[in-house]
């Protein structure tokens, strides 16, 4: 049997940017996606902290060094730029592979920059 595990999670980055007239997706620095073990167009979960908004999308590179993150389409409706947002990806792993996991979190600043 297979289980969703938490794969990897940038916890509390701000959103930078809101896109409706585009294909959806959410755009991410590409330094937070290395972070964070995140690949292009891979399914994430988002979390808005300021409205409790839960919602899918995918993932596309944005500028590195930039602290993008950019939600794109119909996502746009979901987060106003400033709002807080913690974006998980999961990953399906056995019991015994899950047991020994260890996911990649990822803390930000304020300016979704990399600390440390």
């Amino acid at each position: 049997m297979f289980i969703h595990i938490m794969k990897s999670k940038l916890h509390r980055v701000r959103i930078t940017q809101a896109e409706l007239n585009y294909v959806g997706s959410v755009t991410i620095d590409e330094d937070l996606m290395d972070a964070a073990n995140l690949l292009e167009n891979e399914k994430v979960q988002i979390v808005n902290n300021n409205n409790g908004e839960r919602f899918e999308t995918y993932v596309i590179k944005g500028e590195r060094g930039s602290g993008t993150v950019c939600l794109n389409g119909a996502a746009a409706r979901r987060a106003q730029v400033g709002d807080i947002v913690i974006i998980i990806a999961y990953g399906l792993m056995t019991t015994e592979e899950a047991k020994e996991h260890k996911p990649q979190l990822v803390f930000p600043d304020h300016n979704n920059k990399l600390v440390g």
